[in-house]
């Protein structure tokens, strides 16, 4: 096990790119818990093929564990990245007290585009049951509920989300809201993102929540929903564990992915894609990357 850890420090210190422009390394994220793997012996993951050609406007394989990069394209470029940045919604509320507290449903949480889980005003709900179907369902009204609830409005929320962002080593991204939905000045890059994904990847209950497929949400007047995680990489590799979906007309077909095979875990960021090759080209990174 030392010798293990030892020979991922080693190669992390070099910010490692198997397939690079002339662009620096991602920013290493505070120093955190290590992830937990299995098996728990990490080994280095070093793809001997050459990458794959995607057709996604940018994109990024890291080293989960040690953060290294092995693959790039146009990884720092500024973009509208939909969905995917609920992620650092996520990360917040868990660090912003327990999970069980409870979360009351306001009108203004309502007010919002879908794609929605439907609360209604004085619905009642834990921050963990609003939290994983923010993850599986990707609920707009949800992200606004959990947002208010943390930080009393949309706009401190978006606050808090910029100061988390800096303190993790994310100094391209802006963000304005707590869903993803297009506004001006927001923005992110592959390589801010998997900065994020990697920290968000070492929270045991949203990687619980990233790899379940489909679940029925009760609300709490007695309803049920069906709710289908629109990640298809899910069923697509069995070693799939996460983690979210994004789409919009400026952000384009967006997935961070991740996969553990054979001691090794990676996480792939694939942004302005398209609805036929979104999928392909995260299957492509993680098979490069894993196999």
């Amino acid at each position: 096990m030392a010798i293990a850890r030892a020979f991922v420090a080693l190669f992390s210190l070099g910010a490692f790119a198997a397939c690079s422009s002339a662009a620096p390394p991602v920013a290493s994220p505070p120093a955190a818990a290590p992830v937990l793997v299995t098996p728990r012996q990490v080994l280095p993951a070093l793809p001997n093929a050459s990458a794959p050609t995607i057709k996604a406007e940018s994109a990024i394989v890291i080293d989960a564990v040690s953060g290294r990069i092995l693959f790039q394209k146009n990884a720092y470029s500024e973009r509208a990245v939909a969905s995917t940045q609920k992620l650092l919604t996520a990360l917040i509320v868990m660090r912003a007290g327990p999970i069980s507290d409870q979360v009351v449903i306001e009108r203004s949480d309502t007010l919002v585009e879908p794609s929605k889980l439907y609360l209604k005003t004085g619905e009642n709900y834990t921050r963990a049951e609003l939290l994983k179907a923010l993850i599986v369902k990707s609920g707009n009204d949800v992200a606004l509920a959990l947002a208010r609830d943390v930080a009393g409005s949309k706009e401190q929320f978006a606050d808090l989300m910029n100061r988390t962002a800096r303190s993790l080593g994310m100094n391209n991204s802006n963000f304005v809201n707590p869903h993803g939905l297009t506004e001006p000045n927001q923005y992110s890059t592959a390589s801010d993102m998997a900065i994020l994904a990697r920290t968000v990847y070492q929270i045991p209950y949203l990687r619980q929540c990233m790899r379940i497929q489909d679940y029925v949400f009760t609300h709490s007047d007695g309803r049920t929903r069906p709710v289908n995680n629109t990640n298809q990489v899910l069923s697509r590799l069995s070693y799939c564990d996460g983690m979210k979906t994004g789409t919009t007309n400026a952000a384009g077909r967006c997935l961070i992915s991740s996969g553990q095979l054979n001691g090794r875990a990676v996480i792939a960021v694939v942004l302005k894609s398209t609805a036929a090759q979104v999928w392909n080209d995260s299957e492509k990174l993680l098979r490069w990357s894993l196999e």
